[in-house]
């Protein structure tokens, strides 16, 4: 790691608390993801003076951008598109993709084994595939809804996952 393990346990600690919020309330509360943005211009400030504090608004903003279409189509919710940028901007930035790959992995993860327990892989694959036709017919993207017998949307809670690539990046995985 480059710069010690101060950023990462602190990033970890309201990660949790991330974790509470998101799969008790479906939600990650903005004062949440604004504490952590806060504490990671302060240790960039502090580390490295102003360029790591721009490399840190860079990487945030590009993070965001790049998943605000995932936002539009409802595929991840601005919590999670906030909470994985905000956390990006912790990360040295060779090591960004590495973190967003980690993340979306055990997300995936989560999805199949989800997909294994809930034995819906054929209605989950037809939804899938008609929501692909009906883009591909209409020439625009629309929202990705999909919600459970109670009416619930269904998905995976984007906190967990980041909880665990950023346990695998302290551990040294990547």
């Amino acid at each position: 790691m480059d710069k010690g393990d101060g950023w990462v346990v602190i990033l970890c600690v309201f990660l949790v608390a991330a974790c509470y919020y998101d799969y008790r309330r479906s939600r990650i509360p903005n004062w949440l993801v604004t504490f952590l943005f806060v504490m990671g211009i302060a240790d960039n400030l502090l580390d490295g003076g102003v360029w790591a504090l721009t490399g840190f608004f860079i990487s945030v903003l590009l993070v965001v951008l790049t998943l605000y279409p995932f936002f539009k189509i409802g595929g991840l919710g601005a919590g999670d598109i906030k909470l994985l940028g905000v956390c990006a901007g912790y990360f040295p930035t060779g090591k960004i993709i590495l973190f967003l790959f980690f993340s979306m992995l055990v997300a995936a993860i989560i999805s199949f084994i989800h997909l294994l327990r809930e034995q819906n892989w054929g209605e989950r694959i037809s939804y899938f595939g008609e929501y692909v036709l009906d883009v591909l017919r209409s020439g625009h993207w629309k929202l990705y809804v999909e919600e459970d017998a109670k009416g619930r949307r269904t998905g995976v809670c984007m906190s967990g996952p980041i909880l665990c690539s950023v346990l695998m990046y302290w551990g040294g995985i990547y």
